[in-house]
């Protein structure tokens, strides 16, 4: 929550760089947390780990996005 705080006083490139950076950070945990849980967790294909990894890294991406042009 801070790190949105710090991007709302922030103005200029590097507030676009920060947001753009949190939203893939975002996005690369959600996707390999969901991939490490289907394939791992509940032995699932590798085609449909991909699947859901994809997914969910895009919608982490989406809502990471939204919180961070609040």
């Amino acid at each position: 929550m801070r790190g949105f705080q710090v991007l709302a006083n922030e103005t200029g490139r590097g507030a676009a760089m920060k947001a753009w950076r949190t939203i893939a950070l975002h996005t690369a945990v959600a996707a390999g947390f969901m991939f490490v849980l289907q394939r791992y967790g509940l032995s699932a294909t590798l085609e449909s780990s991909l699947l859901w990894a994809i997914v969910f890294g895009g919608c982490a991406a989406g809502l990471a996005y939204s919180q961070a042009n609040r």
